[in-house]
């Protein structure tokens, strides 16, 4: 099954994740098929906190992919913040 979920980066107690499309069966920061962005859980001041291709992620829903529960809540907070900039 393919799956859309984090994969950490970064150092010691810094963590940075990217949002990837991946076979379930593979580990955590293993090879991954697409990257669809990132997440910065420690972002500061005008630090971008998460950048997420909305276009990739509707392409990889549509094909079957499932989003970690974790990723799923940051895709619905991604789409109310383009939804907020619009208005």
């Amino acid at each position: 099954m393919v799956t859309i979920r984090m994969a950490r980066g970064g150092s010691k107690k810094r963590p940075f994740y990217k949002i990837v499309v991946t076979d379930s069966r593979k580990p955590r920061d293993s090879g991954y098929i697409e990257q669809l962005g990132f997440f910065n859980p420690m972002a500061r001041g005008q630090e971008e906190r998460l950048r997420l291709d909305q276009t990739l992620v509707d392409h990889w829903v549509s094909k079957g992919a499932q989003p970690s529960t974790r990723v799923a809540k940051l895709i619905k907070q991604n789409v109310a913040e383009a939804a907020k900039a619009a208005a």
